[in-house]
């Protein structure tokens, strides 16, 4: 079996456990936009040059993207609520030295220690898949997979009037303090799930993946200081293919890998990461334009001439409508399935970008845009964890979530840098100042609906299931602990046990793997439910001897039902090829 489980029961979170872990979700959101409103000031308040004062914002991008994969590992292994605990815990040690600081070097490292919290995001999406009952989980998962643009987007306005109205080091301040309270919510209100993967940590894996995305996150970030065409630029570029490339070939030899390439290859898992990708670029493109836009002089002809606070005002809607499109997408997805989910947020992203192209006359508009792709990237955004989830072992959630995140990571990254360079090469240069023209603008929102349209393609290619389907299968690993906890009882000596084993098998003859199999009682009520483990194998025990009904269903396959009378340990193969054919137990 892929997963373990300790002799603790999983003990049910309490109905404030996804309030707290969505809060830690926003706190280290908060982390990435922290530094927005004092970007053009950086280079005075640390008394250093421009290109050296983006290592402050660079050093997040890639301590975050190295960490975010290596948390989720660590979480499935040694405890999420721990490494969760851990993560913000260093995000504070940084954000204290940041605020106590106004050289660059601590400045950087400070910066570095706070993008480790960005683990937070999928290990709160574990936790909540190992305590929370399905009709729970969509919601939940949705509101934490948004938090990442829901404390971008209210950070911006709640920065920029700290920067205008204090000096910029109580941004950090502030920021520890969330930090601390998160910490503290999250020892109070948040249980460790008992559930543990097997192997040990694959510390060469991490390594070489760090390697691999340093050294293409960073020609990324500063291609634009170096010029893209630059032997460093290309050499980087270039040495990151060479690196990632072994450190694959490593990690298929591994037992215990960091991230289970094999798994990640399955077409849910590789399509869903790369629109994941396109829904990163979709939503760092708003972030980058609007701000600018409104903050422009008037005198230009187009710029709305609003102040540092209001520009944030009016983009704080886009993460507030992420935020409220957790429950719609709970509905949507029960009735119509992540995938269908994922592709109405895009087209909702898309038409927003559209629109948005006619809609840069008033700050009012601006508004409206922020609202509609708010709305789009956050069913967007809650679709990519269950689709995950549904797709790979609960041992391997939070490092599965961790990849997912580190995804969207670099779709942000991808954005900023294309972004930058295009609103360079449109600017005019005023007064010796180079100012954001409305072409470069409307150039960038054709690039994001571009991604988008990107995106649409890949979710369009994803495999179809149905509503029911997703549900069963989105099944929480307390489901998974009872497997293990069946397969125990079943192995046991003397007294015959009570309970069903056998395997799940397609129309070929080939075992199925992570098939929902549930066991139904004479009153149709639910007994047991577990999933099948990667040779097929299932293993379940009833409360009582007496008749039932195991059903199975798994994705690309028709559900079946077949009727077995329960009389000790008998094995009991579920051909999904036969549906309806009544098995004798």
């Amino acid at each position: 079996m892929s997963h373990t489980t300790t002799d603790e029961p999983v003990r049910r979170a309490s109905g404030a456990t996804v309030p707290v872990l969505a809060f830690a979700g926003i706190v280290v959101a908060v982390m990435q936009t922290l530094l927005v409103p004092v970007i053009k000031d950086l280079p005075r308040l640390l008394d250093t040059s421009p290109s050296n004062a983006t290592w402050v914002l660079t050093s997040t991008l890639l301590s975050g993207a190295v960490a975010t994969p290596i948390m989720g590992r660590l979480g499935d292994l040694f405890g999420k609520r721990r490494m969760l605990i851990a993560s913000l815990s260093v995000m504070v040690v940084g954000a204290l030295l940041s605020a106590l600081t106004d050289a660059l070097v601590p400045m950087i490292v400070g910066r570095t220690l706070q993008g480790v919290a960005m683990g937070a995001i999928p290990l709160g999406i574990g936790l909540m898949r190992d305590m929370l009952p399905r009709e729970r989980l969509g919601s939940a998962m949705a509101l934490m997979s948004s938090s990442i643009g829901v404390g971008g987007g209210l950070a911006l306005p709640a920065a920029a009037l700290v920067a205008q109205n204090t000096d910029w080091h109580a941004l950090y301040f502030g920021a520890a303090g969330l930090g601390v309270l998160s910490i503290a919510l999250t020892l109070l209100i948040v249980p460790e799930s008992p559930l543990r993967a097997k192997g040990s940590f694959d510390l060469p894996g991490a390594l070489g993946l760090s390697a691999g995305l340093i050294l293409f996150l960073l020609p990324v970030s500063k291609g634009s200081d170096w010029g893209w065409s630059s032997p460093t630029t290309l050499g980087l570029f270039a040495a990151a293919v060479v690196v990632l490339l072994l450190w694959g070939l490593m990690e298929l030899r591994v037992a215990a890998p960091l991230v289970d390439l094999r798994t990640t290859a399955r077409r849910e898992v590789l399509l869903t990461n790369l629109a994941s990708i396109m829904v990163g670029v979709s939503f760092f493109v708003i972030s980058l334009v609007l701000p600018q836009l409104l903050q422009l002089p008037a005198e230009t002809g187009y710029g709305l001439g609003q102040s540092m606070v209001v520009a944030g005002l009016c983009v704080a809607p886009l993460g507030l409508t992420m935020m409220f499109t957790a429950p719609v997408y709970a509905r949507l997805s029960a009735r119509y399935g992540p995938r269908t989910t994922l592709i109405i947020g895009l087209l909702i992203i898309g038409v927003g970008y559209a629109g948005g192209l006619g809609l840069m006359n008033a700050a009012w508009q601006t508004v409206v845009t922020s609202v509609l792709i708010g709305a789009g990237i956050g069913l967007a955004y809650s679709s990519l964890p269950a689709l995950i989830i549904g797709a790979v072992p609960a041992s391997e959630t939070g490092a599965a979530n961790g990849l997912n995140t580190l995804m969207r990571s670099i779709g942000t990254s991808v954005s900023s840098a294309v972004i930058g360079m295009v609103l360079a090469n449109t600017s005019n240069v005023v007064g010796g100042v180079a100012v954001p023209t409305m072409h470069g603008f409307r150039v960038s929102f054709l690039i994001a609906a571009g991604a988008v349209a990107v995106g649409l393609v890949l979710a369009f290619f994803l495999p179809r299931r149905s509503p029911a389907g997703v549900s069963q299968l989105r099944a929480s690993s307390e489901e998974d602990a009872n497997l293990a906890r069946a397969e125990r009882a079943l192995a046991g000596a003397g007294q015959p046990p009570h309970g069903f084993r056998g395997r799940v098998l397609a129309a070929d003859g080939a075992p199925v793997a992570r098939a929902k199999v549930t066991l139904i009682d004479r009153h149709g009520r639910q007994a047991g439910a577990t999933l099948s483990a990667g040779d097929g194998s299932y293993a379940l025990a009833v409360p009582a001897q007496g008749p039932y009904v195991l059903a199975a269903r798994a994705a690309g396959h028709p559900p079946l039902a077949h009727a077995a009378t329960h009389g000790g340990d008998r094995p009991v193969d579920l051909d999904l090829s036969l549906p309806g054919e009544t098995v004798p137990a």
